[in-house]
């Protein structure tokens, strides 16, 4: 028997939901409702530390459902599950996605309450795509959150990512090399994701390098020989003694023995680093620079920095593959709109505003964000309505965001323009305020009368 593939292929986007996608498909195809609906993904609460989410994946999300097809092994499969009937089955067979979806650029900063994206499509398309946006979009999220953080923490240091081993599953390490260079992270380990999303791949030795040598010296030159510019690990004996090793090795060997860095992995390392630097600088050899790794987060990060801790550079690991603190987002995908009706949910805590939408962010005189206001999508407002069109009848468009580069920057700036106390990373300050405009209301207590019992 041959073995199934272990990692799902574009043929298999249409199998990436809940099995009640597809039996609620099925019932709108026998019912034959074809009217227009509208979806919003969201979230209603920030998580616990965090000051605001960075929304990504998005916009990549809402172009990858553009190529969702049933092919003839997809819909064998469907079969074998029961319940579903050969007309439907054929039906499926030819879905395309026909409808309009708007999001948000990718790495904007957005709050509770606003869409990160919206698709406006016939009921049935529309529905499919809840369980396949929302882990598109909940996973990059996420983790682009966390990496700001620590991006934020180091203060214009470069942030290297080591996560991949601890991540929960390839998928996730894949993609969230995607999600870490819109947050600005400057380099991975992960040699795939790293190639396929442009970012720099860097890494240094593992402490087994050093232990098959007999001697740590010898084991020092020989790698800088092979890979001149490199960062040594000096931690795996004595570091300090390490440090002495590798100033020796550069007095004797000279220019043979030319290494960018030093990279410490436990013990105090705001002590450790103090120390080394110093030893370094007498011996000449300030242009080596100093690498933390180890367990560190962006409270670390921070806590080393406002010790004055002579570190050039930070490697993170599992606090940001998994982003430890704050693992999931409250993130929700509701129906809105259907059929020329505002829609909703009335439910305690999980309460809907109906209808088509906008996120009209405000600023001040220099530029710098101020307010939010979630409006129907037909009203204007003297600021920047932040959903763009994604995609239109069915068809992608060209979004410059989703550039890599262009993510990045965009990131980069808009984080920059937050108030100053939603980049800290403690969560006790005033939130930012975002407001639902008069008309929203207005949709939410007419849809309410609609439904309400007579």
């Amino acid at each position: 028997m041959k073995a199934p593939h272990p990692w799902p292929t574009e043929d298999d986007l249409g199998l990436l939901v809940d099995l009640y996608e597809l039996s609620m498909l099925q019932g709108y195809w026998a019912a034959g409702m074809e009217g227009q609906a509208t979806f919003s993904l969201y979230f209603r609460k920030l998580p616990a530390g965090r000051r605001f989410m960075l929304a990504c994946g998005q916009q990549h999300a809402a172009h990858l459902v553009t190529r969702l097809r049933f092919p003839e092994a997809a819909l064998e499969k469907i079969a074998r599950l029961g319940g579903f009937r050969d007309e439907f089955l054929r039906w499926l067979g030819d879905f395309r996605f026909s409808g309009d979806i708007v999001a948000l650029p990718e790495g904007t900063p957005v709050f509770p309450e606003e869409p990160l994206l919206e698709v406006s499509a016939p009921i049935a398309e529309a529905q499919l795509l809840e369980t396949l946006l929302m882990n598109l979009v909940h996973l990059e999220t996420v983790l682009a959150s966390k990496a700001i953080r620590m991006v934020l923490a180091a203060r214009g240091r470069p942030v290297v990512d080591f996560g991949m081993r601890r991540m929960h599953g390839i998928d996730a390490a894949v993609r969230g090399v995607r999600a870490y260079r819109t947050a600005g992270i400057s380099g991975t380990s992960h040699v795939l994701a790293g190639l396929h999303f442009g970012l720099p791949v860097s890494g240094t030795m593992a402490h087994s390098y050093i232990q098959a040598f007999d001697d740590e010296a010898e084991a020092f030159r020989r790698y800088a020989e092979l890979y001149p510019g490199t960062t040594l690990l000096v931690d795996t004996y004595d570091t300090l003694a390490a440090v002495d090793k590798v100033i020796a090795l550069r007095h004797e060997l000279g220019d043979a023995f030319r290494i960018g860095a030093v990279r410490l992995d436990s013990g105090d390392m705001a002590a450790l680093a103090r120390a080394a630097r110093a030893r370094l600088d007498a011996a000449g050899l300030a242009d080596v620079k100093i690498f933390a790794s180890g367990g560190l987060d962006e409270h670390g990060i921070a806590a080393l920095l406002a010790a004055g801790a002579p570190i050039d550079a930070f490697g993170v690991g599992t606090s940001l593959g998994t982003s430890a603190d704050a693992p999931y987002l409250d993130l929700v995908y509701k129906m809105t709109a259907f059929a020329g009706q505002p829609r909703l949910k009335n439910s305690p805590g999980k309460a809907v505003w109906p209808g088509a939408k906008q996120v009209f962010r405000h600023t001040d005189e220099a530029g710098r964000y101020v307010r939010d206001e979630v409006t129907l999508r037909s009203e204007h407002r003297d600021a920047e309505g932040l959903l763009v069109p994604v995609v239109a009848a069915g068809e992608p468009l060209d979004v410059p965001t989703l550039d890599l580069d262009a993510a990045a920057a965009h990131a980069a700036d808009a984080v920059a323009r937050l108030p100053e106390s939603l980049r800290a990373l403690d969560d006790t300050a005033a939130g930012y305020p975002v407001s639902i405009s008069p008309a929203l209301r207005a949709e939410r207590e007419r849809a309410l009368e609609r439904i309400a019992p007579h």
